[in-house]
């Protein structure tokens, strides 16, 4: 039963690690439209590609509106559109659509700027592919949209599970696991508010490979820990992950930058962006501690001896930390590879 139990959570690793490695595409779009007087509006429009391959997602305006002096290129990972577009009585109160947008796993940031300087920002999903425009925009619309947005981004983002799921292979003891895991936010939360107000600017593809790198390391440390051997990352865990978590920040930065800010509500967005971040770890930390709980049911462990026995349990250490370093490695041959490409 225990062997059974232990295969199972074993083989579940592997399928999760499969759909990571062959993940689709799931970066968010973004369209702005800047009203430059009553009836005309500039657009810029951005959705994920690779290369010269762009994800068919389109705009669609009212019959009302007529676009001209269209330009486009590709950036980076990104196909980016601009147009002016001149519509009869105005935007508001009309609907705009994204085409494509649920035949896909992204979403799409809409943001409106009124000449008023009011403006309102909205999330479009699969489900939600349209929205109508309207004047001002409390901030809870702000709040409710970029929550989201990080919520989505760190349950989404599996180098930075990974990450965390490393560090709770690693350290053992309640209080370690919440000071590593509050040293890992601190860090991360300094990083993504500097890189979003332009005080730190570093490439964002090293930044990506030394992530890779940092998950690298962590299952090394846990494989080194099961035999005995006790580094700096096993004694003082807090420490790497402070340092690691100033990486994964800038990595944070970069999701942030390709939706943008709202320029009237910049810190409440970034605050809330940091908020849902955090609530989306807590949430894959349960979910991982419910999952061996689950386990210890299944080999019939009672709350007693599984109290005294290490978390998760020695047999599921090596695997794991297997596991996570090869696809660090991956991500590592893979994003360092991008350099030269």
């Amino acid at each position: 039963m225990k062997a059974f139990a232990y295969l199972t959570v074993i083989l579940a690793l592997t399928l999760v690690s499969i759909g990571i490695v062959q993940a689709h595409e799931v970066r968010p779009g973004y369209l702005q439209l800047k009203q430059v007087d009553a009836l005309t509006y500039d657009l810029l429009w951005k959705v994920p590609a690779k290369g010269d391959r762009r994800i068919g997602l389109y705009v669609r305006l009212p019959d009302s509106c007529r676009s001209s002096q269209t330009t486009s290129s590709f950036v980076g990972g990104a196909y980016i559109e601009r147009w002016r577009a001149a519509c009869e009585g105005g935007l508001k109160d009309a609907t705009i659509a994204i085409g494509g947008l649920e035949a896909t796993r992204t979403d799409v940031l809409a943001r409106v700027e009124h000449s008023n300087g009011q403006t309102q920002t909205v999330r479009l999903t699969p489900s939600q592919p349209e929205f109508k425009v309207m004047g001002a925009v409390g901030p809870a619309a702000v709040v409710r949209t970029y929550f989201k947005l990080g919520v989505e981004h760190i349950l989404l983002g599996f180098d930075h599970l990974l990450f965390v799921l490393a560090l709770l292979f690693l350290v053992e003891g309640w209080r370690r696991l919440v000071a590593t895991i509050t040293a890992f936010t601190a860090a991360h939360s300094l990083t993504l508010a500097a890189a979003t107000f332009g005080w730190v600017q570093v490439p964002q593809a090293p930044v990506e490979a030394v992530i890779a790198l940092s998950i690298m390391l962590v299952a090394v440390e846990i494989l080194h820990r099961h035999q005995g051997q006790r580094g700096i990352a096993t004694r003082k865990p807090w420490v790497v992950a402070f340092i690691f978590g100033l990486l994964h920040g800038l990595g944070f930065a970069g999701a942030l930058r390709e939706v943008g800010l709202p320029d009237h509500a910049i810190p409440l967005a970034l605050a809330f962006f940091n908020v849902g971040v955090e609530a989306g770890q807590l949430l894959f930390v349960a979910a991982v501690f419910l999952l061996f709980w689950l386990v210890n049911q299944l080999m019939g462990r009672n709350s007693a001896t599984a109290e005294q026995s290490s978390w998760p349990g020695a047999a599921l250490t090596r695997p794991v930390s297997y596991v996570i370093g090869i696809l660090a490695a991956f991500w590592l041959i893979e994003r360092t590879y991008g350099f030269f490409a």
